[in-house]
């Protein structure tokens, strides 16, 4: 059963930073891209940012560039999002996701991803 299970969300004042992670299981996800997306509440889904397999490519929603950074730990089949300088505009379910096939190239929309997380609560106290 491939699975993707988020942590590191919490509560954070505005400024601060928080370290998400995504664990991979199931399947190596390894020749995969993997994506970051947020949903704040009344929203739709929207791309943060993604990663190539090899990590050698990322792309970030302009909103969280210079801010965010997405990397990724093949051997252990694990992603991270590592959020600095967060804003209360950043509160939000945070979801890992994984391509679906072995595509080398960024992918942005959600139709794009096959696998997805449960998700992890970040909130931003102003």
């Amino acid at each position: 059963q491939v699975q993707l299970v988020e942590s590191g969300g919490g509560l954070v004042q505005a400024g601060g930073s928080l370290r998400l992670s995504c664990a991979a299981s199931g399947r190596t996800f390894s020749s995969h891209t993997m994506g970051w997306f947020r949903q704040a509440p009344g929203r739709e889904r929207d791309f943060v940012a993604a990663i190539t397999w090899g990590g050698l490519h990322t792309y970030y929603t302009d909103s969280v560039k210079g801010r965010f950074t997405i990397s990724r730990d093949n051997a252990k089949d694990m992603v991270y999002l590592q959020m600095n300088s967060l804003k209360p505009e950043d509160t939000a379910v945070y979801y890992c996701a994984a391509a679906g096939s072995s595509i080398g190239i960024i992918l942005v929309r959600r139709d794009e991803y096959a696998y997805w997380g449960q998700g992890t609560q970040v909130t931003v106290s102003s």
